[in-house]
Formats: structure tokens, sequence, C-alpha cells
């Protein structure tokens, strides 16, 4: 793929670039309670505008089904990218066209979500927002994809634009998949991989195809009430996918899987519930794990400490509620202490090391685009970087 480099050396001075970042971020009402993604979008849309590129920015925020709305506007985007960037980011939006656009300059367009078109499953209704999108970059354009976060997505901002204009890869995706790669091609070993969330069907893929790949798999949050079930353990009131138990005690036959040996259990989902820290294996009925437990803490850190290699991707518990947020805080503080290269997988991961207050340096690499990195390590081809790659199929 070309990367930013090589459209610097081409010259910019004059030019127009649209970069599609990825700058979904959660807000409180207009304010904006984790900038991570800004912040991460910066060093590319700094680079262009230092080397005299007129800047255009298109992203999304949450799912507005296509038509605007206050509440998905970028407005405090905006305002916080300008703060990052030191100059002013003019908000427009999409159909009012851009004037008085200089050399230098930043225009962020609102929402592009706001259009039905760019998640429109129909290719010739993408492909007419993507025309426009083009068309505002005028002779000599060219597209930066920035946006790791929705690299999976065929969405015309993301895919269809690359078919218009002369695509290149901008700093984070370019430092994502340089990262990903490393794990997925030749990893350092004993590469250890740590997965959490809810669900095992969300993860299912990701678990069949790092399995082969990696020494130890350490699995917590919701999703190891399924695999304990599959042990044939009594779960109480856990979260509990039945048609999951099969698949989960098939994969448990590789050996590599790692359980909690006991876990944190309230009597009901709510931070001012009575807990219990019991065995695994002796769920109380009635009630519910919400977190893995001191003794699973400490078995995992043990692994992790003797790993070269780490990814992690999902929380040990629900971290959101103190009570059940120590065996995350536990496991991460273990990656941090490591000597390994840690890969924290993007989502809830990420929000859980800015919640926390953990060091963020503590890693090695905190991707942007938690369903993208899952996707790119089951081996899926991900669309936003297939057409960087010249693959438009």
């Amino acid at each position: 793929m070309r990367t930013l480099d090589q459209l610097v050396d081409e010259g910019l001075a004059g030019r127009t670039v649209l970069v599609r970042s990825d700058l979904n971020v959660p807000l409180d009402g207009d304010r904006i309670t984790d900038d991570g993604r800004i912040r991460a979008s910066v060093p590319t849309i700094a680079t262009l505008t230092a080397a005299g590129a007129r800047v255009i920015v298109t992203a999304h925020l949450g799912r507005p089904d296509g038509k605007p709305s206050p509440e998905f506007s970028l407005e405090p985007v905006a305002a916080r990218l300008g703060e990052l960037l030191g100059r002013p980011v003019r908000l427009e939006q999409l159909g009012d066209g851009i004037s008085g656009h200089t050399d230098g300059e930043v225009v962020l367009l609102d929402n592009i979500r706001f259009d039905p078109r760019e998640t429109a499953k129909d290719d010739a209704e993408r492909a007419g927002l993507a025309r426009e999108l083009a068309a505002l970059t005028g002779e000599n354009g060219a597209v930066v994809s920035d946006g790791f976060g929705v690299v999976h997505r065929k969405q015309a901002s993301v895919y269809d634009v690359a078919h218009d204009l002369p695509a290149y890869a901008g700093r984070l995706v370019a430092d994502e998949v340089a990262v990903l790669r490393r794990l997925t091609e030749d990893p350092d070993r004993p590469f250890v991989v740590v997965l959490g969330g809810s669900k095992v069907s969300d993860k299912l893929g990701v678990i069949e195809a790092l399995l082969p790949k990696v020494d130890s798999l350490l699995v917590g949050g919701g999703m190891c009430f399924t695999f304990l079930a599959a042990q044939g353990h009594d779960v109480g009131a856990s979260l509990l996918e039945t048609d999951q138990i099969a698949t989960c005690r098939t994969l448990l036959e590789s050996g590599k899987i790692v359980l909690p040996s006991d876990v944190v259990v309230a009597d009901e989902f709510a931070a001012h519930a009575a807990i219990r820290v019991v065995s695994a294996d002796a769920v109380p009925d009635g009630w519910m794990g919400l977190d893995i437990g001191p003794a699973s803490v400490r078995a995992f850190a043990t692994v992790i400490s003797g790993a070269a290699s780490v990814f992690w991707n999902g929380p040990m518990g629900v971290f959101e509620m103190v009570p059940f947020a120590e065996g995350t805080r536990g496991v991460a503080q273990a990656i941090v202490g490591s000597d390994a290269f840690s890969v924290v997988g993007g989502g809830d991961s990420a929000a859980a090391v800015r919640l926390l207050g953990l060091p963020e340096d503590g890693f090695s690499h905190i991707s942007t685009g938690g369903g993208a990195s899952l996707e790119y390590l089951e081996g899926k081809q991900l669309p936003g970087l297939a057409v960087l790659d010249g693959s438009r199929s």
C-alpha cells in the first residue's frame, strides 16, 4: 500500500487531501469522555497541514440512522481536534460545499453517517456518495485512510472513495497493520492471548484462528462461563451461551486454554449487590459471575510474566462497576509489568485502560479498532485495507 510519506514526497502545496479518520468518541452530552481516537488522528493530519495540504476530514459518530441529528454532530470533536492541532478546525456540512479553503487549513465534515449512502448495501448508492467526496478535492486530489476502526467496513468514505482518488495509508493505519502483522506472522514467543468480554460467539472466530498460533490463551469475562459449563460446572445465573458449549468443549481439547479458578459473584447485576469470591466450579444457584477472582488474577499474571508477546482484547469483568473492576485491573497491570511486546486490541479494553487510570505508555500498542483488529487476526480480508492494496472486489 502507498504511504503517507510517499504522498508528502509528491508535493502537497495547493492540493486538497481527503482524510478518513475514526473520531467516534464517547460523549456525555457535548462533553468528550475519552479523546483517545482524536489524539490518534492528529499525527496524520498534522503531517499533511505541515506539508501545505488543504485537509478535509471525514468521520462518523454513533449510529444516526442516515439522517442529521444534533446529538450525533461532530461539533465537540471539531473543537477538540482544533485544540490538539493548535489551529482552528472548521465544521462543514457535506451538501454545503467548501469555500475559502486555504493551504494548511483543516475542515471537518459533519457526521458522514448523516447521509444514508455511507452505509448502504447498494454499491451504486455508496459510489455516488464517494464521487461527491472525491469532487471536494478538485484536481490532483488524494485520499488518506487513517480510520483503522472502520477499515473492516465496506462503506463509501472507507472503501468506495479509493476507487475515485489515489489512496494512501495514514500513519495510524500503517502502524496498526504493522503491529498486527507482527502478531500474526512471526510473534516472539511465548505468545499469550488474553480474551474477555461477554460472549464466546463474539470471539469464536479469533479463538479458532489464534489457538494454533498461541502458547497460552487466557479466558475471562462473561465468556468464561460457557467454557466452565463445557467442563461440566454449574455457573448459576452467569451469562451462558448454551449453543456454544459443545464448541467450547472441543476448543478445550487443545490444552492451551486457561480458565479462571475463582470468580467474583453477585446476587444481582448492580454495583451495590452482595458479592462473594467463590471457586469457579462452585457458583451458587441464582448468583452471577461478574469478574475473575484474585487467585485467577495471580495465575494469569504468572503466565503473562513469562510471555514475549501478549495480545489482550476484552475485560475480565464488568469493569465499569467498582466491585467488579479488579480482575481487569490486575491482568492489565500484569501486562504493563511484563517485558512482552504488548498489544491492547481496542474497544472495551482500551476504554478500561483509561477508565482505570492505567499508564497508556505501559503497553507497546493500544489499537483504535476493536472489531477491525479482531477481524484482522481472524485472517479476514478487510475492505478498507484491501482497497489500499489494489484489491477492489
